[in-house]
């Protein structure tokens, strides 16, 4: 039981610290961001800033110091670029808190562990979801984003209030997370295919998405534990890192090629 617990510490450590990323600790970055916020979140420079803010995001609830934040973490990602450093990551947190509570869940299973487990995976399924509509309709039309957030954010609702308050029923919670999965591998593999004579960085995404597709046939087609260790979940546990490592890699070519893009459009404006 000591072991466990220990175990559980220093995880919640790691947790914590993980979820300042490297963008968010840099100064150059904070000081930006602590200097816009004097500058644009107080008096009349706020009013100015609610007033010529669009609807849909205030809507969204996207504040001053949001928009500081955005802003900055550019400023930031050029000043990198221009010494030669790699990107830095910002805000990374969702997909963190998915694996902690999934780590917790198979080091302790009770009933709660259970349900943060299967709740935050589906958390993230619809957060990827989302990402897809963000990179495929967002950057022309993001009034339908947060539309389509907030339908995402109703649908997780009613999933995990059906699943605490009704009955947790495994074969639903199974279907509807590869219904909403399918939704999703055939969303960004279409995005991709149209792109990929403009865009070749996107064939690391169409790598990633049929790879995680042929993986979750390991959840649907359990069988023993080889060496009575290592079961089927485990294993797509553990194939699902360098995925996600290649994943990383496309999002941080579509990235640049993001930023380029504005730089361009900057320049001719």
């Amino acid at each position: 039981m000591a072991g466990r617990a220990a175990r559980l510490v220093l995880l919640a450590g790691a947790a914590a610290l993980a979820s300042g990323s490297q963008g968010d600790r840099e100064p150059v970055y904070r000081d930006c961001v602590l200097q816009c916020e004097e500058q644009n979140c107080s008096g009349g420079a706020l009013n100015h800033f609610r007033s010529r803010q669009p609807i849909y995001m205030s809507l969204a609830g996207w504040t001053c110091r949001d928009d500081c934040k955005y802003e900055c973490m550019w400023v930031t990602v050029g000043l990198y670029l221009q010494e030669g450093h790699k990107v830095p990551q910002f805000h990374g947190k969702v997909s963190l808190n998915a694996w902690f509570w999934s780590t917790v869940f198979h080091t302790r299973d009770t009933d709660l562990t259970e349900k943060m487990d299967y709740f935050c995976a589906s958390t993230v399924i619809l957060h990827s979801v989302y990402l897809c509509c963000v990179r495929t309709v967002g950057l022309q039309h993001p009034a339908v984003v947060s539309a389509f957030r907030a339908l995402l954010l109703l649908m997780l609702t009613v999933h995990v209030s059906y699943l605490s308050l009704i009955r947790f029923d495994y074969g639903y919670n199974l279907v509807a997370n590869v219904a909403i999965g399918l939704v999703n591998v055939v969303w960004w593999l279409a995005w991709c295919l149209w792109n990929q004579q403009r865009l070749p960085h996107v064939r690391k995404c169409m790598v990633v998405v049929l790879l995680l597709q042929g993986l979750s046939l390991l959840e649907l087609l359990d069988f023993p534990p080889l060496f009575w260790v290592l079961d089927a979940h485990a294993i797509w546990h553990i194939s699902t890192i360098p995925v996600h490592v290649l994943f990383f890699s496309f999002l941080e070519d579509d990235s640049l090629y993001l930023l380029k893009e504005s730089e361009a459009k900057f320049k001719l404006d």
